[in-house]
């Protein structure tokens, strides 16, 4: 006999197909004279049904760790071979072009075409540190809103107007509301 492990409409993993899909009907099957179903299987809109060892439920809880906490993203370096303008010696590093990786891989990240490294090598150098430092710049905003959070009396007013600045930053990188949420165009 069987029950049914997910409901329709539940967001689960389907393991065969490496994909997150919504459940769109729960199909058992009957046997007359017995008052549970035989089995169970899931239609996901993917072409087949799938049996519940198939997929995994979403977990709510740790569904989508927390970027500051997990990642690590540095620069490497990619060897420009297509353009002779890349191995001009005012290139900061000749022969090459920054990539900010994001993934254990050295794969998902932030690449840039050759030609705009080579229309300003200088302005992507210094794109590739700041998004390559970006998640210590997050944490560090995150340990100041903690910080004023934590000791109101103690922390000096301009202090204090720095850590409502950086909850401001966290809340638009999060999409959140925040307090003050309006952001300045011209800071940005």
């Amino acid at each position: 006999m069987a029950k049914a492990v997910f409901h329709k409409g539940q967001r689960v993993y389907v393991k065969p197909v490496g994909t997150w899909a919504p459940i769109e009907h729960v199909n058992p099957q009957w046997v007359k004279g017995v008052e549970e179903p035989l089995r169970i299987t899931y239609d996901v809109g993917l072409g087949r049904e799938f049996h519940a060892h198939e997929l995994a439920a979403e977990d709510l809880e740790h569904a989508k760790p927390d970027l500051i906490e997990t990642e690590n993203w540095r620069v490497l370096r990619s060897v420009n071979r297509l353009s002779a303008d890349a191995r001009d010696p005012r290139h900061p590093h000749p022969g090459t072009y920054p990539v900010v990786v994001t993934d254990e891989q050295d794969w998902g990240g932030w690449r840039v075409p050759v030609a705009e490294y080579d229309r300003d090598p200088i302005r992507i150098e210094h794109q590739a540190r700041v998004i390559a430092n970006g998640l210590r710049l997050m944490r560090v905003a995150r340990e100041l809103v903690q910080f004023a959070q934590d000791y109101p009396q103690d922390t000096p007013a301009h202090l204090q107007d720095l850590a409502q600045q950086a909850e401001i930053v966290l809340a638009a990188i999060y999409h959140e509301r925040g307090p003050n949420f309006a952001v300045d165009a011209a800071a940005e």
